[in-house]
């Protein structure tokens, strides 16, 4: 089998508190952190959920970046288009409503609440430090 010409690497997060936010990110979805060092004078943590990479790194200097949005809350996907990346999702293997729980419990906000998706199986979106939105699918 042929390796196709482009692969997936990582997801570049810039993050007011890029500690706390890797946190985070450890606590509420299980990553853990790979590396955390300094590039270009900023911090830059790099952890790994889900197989996947997600770096996130703090203010270099002579930036001034403006703050993050919040993600909001909408029942209806229609009222929540904005040019740009909108979120990165992941499937979750396992009882996804326990999981929501568990996470509700530790403070997390869900813009989009559990529901059923267009394929019929349970979605939802929950609001992650610096303005990003996580989708969670069941598997």
């Amino acid at each position: 089998m042929t390796k196709p010409p482009l692969e997936f690497d990582h997801i570049h997060i810039i993050a007011e508190n890029p500690h706390n936010t890797a946190a985070w990110y450890v606590e509420m979805l299980g990553a853990e952190i790979t590396a955390d060092t300094v590039a270009r004078g900023a911090p830059q943590i790099f952890t790994e959920v889900g197989g996947k990479i997600i770096i996130i790194r703090g203010r270099r200097p002579g930036e001034d970046p403006t703050p993050a949005k919040p993600v909001r809350k909408y029942d209806d996907f229609s009222s929540h288009n904005e040019w740009g990346t909108d979120h990165f999702g992941f499937l979750y293997n396992g009882d996804l409503k326990a999981f929501c729980d568990e996470l509700r419990a530790k403070g997390v906000t869900f813009p989009v609440e559990l529901k059923t998706g267009v394929n019929g199986s349970a979605l939802c979106y929950i609001a992650a430090p610096d303005g990003v939105s996580i989708e969670l699918m069941q598997s």
